[in-house]
This record gives structure tokens, sequence and C-alpha cells, in this order.
């Protein structure tokens, strides 16, 4: 059985080549912004300005996210060295959003 976690990295690394994820700092924190954002996968081990600045902006434009990854997770499961991670597509969104509320 393939627990909830691994599901989500490896919807991660499909959605990757979908090519419905943006990546990268400032290019998220645009996304978030201009909605269109669905969901943002932040690294437990991003910086505390990083955390703060993401929680906050995720919080006012109702961007749900999540925190239960590392940096090299978030980076395996993408190929892509990245802190965080915004996904775009409705669909792929509401599928993480699902696995997230089923831990």
């Amino acid at each position: 059985m393939v627990s909830n976690n691994q599901q989500v990295l490896g919807l991660l690394g499909l959605a990757r080549r979908a090519r419905q994820l943006v990546s990268g700092e400032a290019i998220v924190l645009k996304n978030i912004q201009t909605n269109q954002a669905k969901f943002v996968f932040l690294a437990q081990d991003a910086g505390q300005a990083t955390k703060k600045k993401f929680i906050d902006k995720c919080n006012f434009y109702q961007v749900p996210y999540s925190q239960s990854f590392t940096k090299s997770q978030l980076s395996q499961a993408t190929g892509q060295a990245r802190t965080v991670i915004g996904v775009v597509q409705t669909g792929f969104a509401r599928k993480f959003e699902e696995l997230m509320n089923m831990e």
C-alpha cells in the first residue's frame, strides 16, 4: 500500500511533466497574487523569512498550502532543487488537497 505522502510526491512529478507547476520564489509569489496558483508546497526546512512570506500570502489570497515535505523530497519529486512549488491546474490542486487532508 502506498502512503499518502508517496502518492502526493508521485503526483507532484506527474504534474511537473504535465507542465502544471511553477517553481521559484518570485514566480510562485506572482502566481499567488494573480490567483493562478491553486495550491502551494512550501518546504519544511525553508528559511524563516521565506516561510512567513509565503504563509502570509497564501492566507491573504486564500490559497491552500502544505509544509509536509522537505526541500530534498520536493526536489526529488520534481527533478528541480526548489523550496516553493505552486500548482496552477485546478484538478491537480484539488487532488493534492484531498490527499493532504486524508493524513
